[in-house]
């Protein structure tokens, strides 16, 4: 979708003969991970942070895609949600608590809870699918993992 906008406002310019500098970061020629790009389109008011990150100020919510798979870490006190299982790939964080929308990922195949006490669930609406303990993780059903929408402690 950007990039068609992008390509867009660009042969406009050009049929136009408006100036063709562009200003932000993927017009530049600064990409951004198809994983980021995704986020940014199914979760509005984010903004580009670099290649493989993005944030959203309002929602309190980072997106940072795990470029070497390797297991992935959550922060302390933080609740995470990643693309795949085994704490691996795109992962979400948040440093509070409530119903948090997990839209920004594809998929949701594990969820972390860093916190020091309570439960982290992944949800399907309101349907727990998957539940972490405080200090562990949890892995999302095979079968679920396209169908998660929240994350909720």
């Amino acid at each position: 979708m950007k990039r068609t906008l992008v390509t867009v406002a660009l042969v406009t310019a050009l049929v136009v003969g408006a100036p063709t500098s562009v200003v932000a970061a993927e017009e530049s020629g600064q990409d951004v991970h198809p994983s980021v790009a995704f986020a940014l389109d199914a979760e509005p008011g984010g903004v580009a942070t670099g290649y493989g990150s993005a944030e959203w100020p309002e929602l309190g919510m980072t997106l940072e895609v795990s470029l070497v798979r390797a297991v992935g870490t959550c922060a302390t006190g933080s609740i995470c949600a990643y693309s795949e299982g085994g704490m691996a790939g795109t992962k979400l964080t948040w440093t509070t608590c409530g119903s948090k929308s997990t839209s920004a990922l594809s998929t949701v195949g594990s969820i972390a809870n860093a916190r020091s006490s309570g439960t982290l669930s992944a949800r399907e609406g309101t349907t727990v699918r998957a539940s972490a303990a405080a200090n562990t993780y949890a892995n999302v059903p095979l079968a679920y993992r396209t169908a998660i929408t929240n994350v909720y402690c």
